[in-house]
């Protein structure tokens, strides 16, 4: 029988961040499965790349205080690229009220220590951006080390220095069941065979509440199809663009090769296993996109070329992480609704420290644990694209 000390079930960003961590960390018997036949099947090859620190919750601010400056340092520190630009994101109020919640957010972030964050004037974004449709923008927020990454790239950095320290990857292997015994979890079967091991780590993504299951766990985690629209070669709009979110309804966009990656939230989207592009979003999102920039009128769009993924939603659009306390062992890093690319750095430091110490100092972990939803202790992240 195989024995690890740690077996991390997923091979997404988040899997692969903690097996980099804990192998960092001197743990040399971890063991990442991954059920398909290559990494980021999941949501990870699915992601629009966005990383910021303009969240509404400290937690979150926190979690992006410490991956953006790890991913600005990627390259150096993992020997491979993950692709970070720091173009910014900027956040277009059209109401007073949009205004008032900004400054509340960038208050948080300035008290946090956030350094490059700061509150814009209309007539600032008119001057920035004179092709947007500006007539109604009364402000916003811009913070100029938020930006992109390639989580593909960022994923396989991960991943191969954790290899060449010690962690193995087992590709195309399912886990079918998980034991355990007046201790905890003890042992794993999987299509490869069995294997021995006291810590369990669940980074199954969308698919985190069926692997819960196997201890008896209820997770709340639900998959929320979510479709971007990648552009064909448009050169009429600054390719030096930030993330440009209009907060009239949500619409966001960004540079992304020779085009534009076009991004909105349906708010009639349901939950669900729905992985399939539906060719009518199309129409709503250039409609969107046309209202707030004149010239992407002109915009040409190859359906062929959209593509849908999954979020993987809690109640709070907040992640569970940690040890589920009736289950010695078995450790969460679950529901990042969105943010798991680019939460990716600080989850794989923040598991990484509760496995190896039960304690971590970059953020208060008890507000991210299983049992806030039954004590009540939700905490709701609004800043949600």
């Amino acid at each position: 029988m195989q024995t690890a000390e740690v077996v991390i079930i997923g091979g997404g960003i988040v899997g692969s961040s903690i097996a980099y961590h804990l192998t960092a960390a001197g743990c040399r018997n971890v063991l990442v499965i991954e059920r398909e036949t290559q990494q980021g099947k999941g949501s990870t090859g699915k992601s629009m790349g966005g990383v910021r620190a303009q969240f509404s919750t400290p937690v979150n601010i926190q979690m992006s205080l410490y991956a953006i400056p790890f991913y600005a340092g990627f390259d150096e520190r993992l020997g491979h690229p993950a692709g970070y630009r720091p173009q910014g994101y900027l956040f277009c109020a059209t109401s007073d009220k949009h205004m008032a919640y900004l400054r509340g957010n960038y208050a948080r972030q300035v008290a946090l220590g956030l350094k490059d964050a700061r509150i814009v004037t209309g007539d600032e974004i008119r001057g920035m951006f004179p092709l947007l449709r500006g007539d109604d923008i009364v402000g916003g927020s811009f913070c100029a080390s938020d930006g992109f990454v390639d989580p593909y790239s960022a994923m396989i950095g991960f991943m191969t220095w954790a290899a060449e320290h010690g962690a193995k990857l087992w590709k195309n292997t399912s886990v079918t069941r998980i034991r355990r015994d007046a201790r905890g979890v003890c042992e794993l079967e999987t299509s490869r065979g069995p294997v021995s091991t006291r810590i369990v780590v669940n980074c199954a993504g969308p698919w985190a509440a069926e692997i819960a299951k196997m201890v008896d766990v209820d997770l709340p985690v639900e998959p929320l199809r979510r479709m971007l629209v990648p552009t064909e070669p448009f050169d009429q709009f600054p390719h030096t663009a930030p993330m440009i979110i209009d907060m009239s309804n949500g619409f966001h966009f960004r540079p992304e090769s020779l085009g534009f990656l076009l991004a909105w939230n349906d708010p009639e989207e349901t939950p669900g296993y729905k992985s399939e592009f539906e060719p009518s979003f199309i129409e709503k999102i250039l409609t969107r996109a046309a209202d707030r920039v004149p010239c992407f009128e002109s915009l040409a769009v190859n359906p062929k070329r959209a593509w849908a993924g999954l979020y993987e939603m809690t109640p709070d659009h907040h992640p569970i992480l940690g040890e589920v306390p009736q289950v010695r062992g078995f450790f969460l890093a679950n529901g990042f609704s969105g943010h798991g690319v680019m939460h990716a750095p600080a989850t794989g430091k923040i598991l990484s420290d509760l496995i190896l110490t039960g304690k971590t100092d970059l953020i208060d972990a008890s507000l991210l644990n299983f049992t806030r939803f039954a004590e009540g202790r939700m905490i709701h992240e609004t800043a949600v694209l």
